[in-house]
């Protein structure tokens, strides 16, 4: 008689249901709004949002998971955006403690900050969500953003969310 163990229990149940261990693809939620998709050596690395909702605590804050997906791994993580003129910022996490980036839509965007931008325009704007954040300016005008903003990191101590 053969012992079958936890793990070949667990991936014996996962064929069944049709789940693919080795494709995160196959994981991803409902409603996920692709930012960006990369092609990689073995593969895909994409980045998402989804299950955006008003921040009710924040003037025109918003709450979503930030999906970020790589060949063999996933990571998500719950994310607040603060979409007003005056202060917009995304607010996440290193893993051991929150990173509070004030953002300045219409600004230069570069390397360093794409992702921030990138997630603050689709869930505060979300008919330019995954478009180039630089060629965005122009839109940035009209909804009233100067794009002179000074852009700021703060690490914030404490448990990250």
């Amino acid at each position: 008689m053969a012992l079958i163990t936890p793990l070949a229990l667990g991936l014996a149940l996962s064929v069944a249901q049709g789940l693919d261990m080795q494709r995160p693809e196959s994981y991803r939620p409902p409603g996920l709004v692709l930012l960006e998709e990369r092609t990689i050596p073995y593969g895909k690395e994409v980045t998402g949002i989804y299950a955006i909702r008003p921040a009710e605590d924040i003037p025109q804050g918003k709450r979503l998971k930030l999906w970020q997906e790589k060949v063999n791994d996933v990571k998500v993580r719950n994310e607040t955006v603060r979409c007003d003129q005056a202060s917009p910022a995304r607010i996440t996490s290193t893993g051991s403690q929150l990173l509070m980036l004030e953002l300045n839509p219409g600004g230069a965007v570069g390397p360093h900050n794409r992702l921030s931008h990138l997630v603050w325009w689709a869930a505060c704007f979300p008919d330019q969500a995954g478009k180039d954040p630089n060629s965005l300016q122009a839109i940035a005008r009209k909804l009233g953003f100067s794009g002179m903003l000074i852009e700021r990191e703060h690490l914030l101590p404490g448990n990250a969310r």
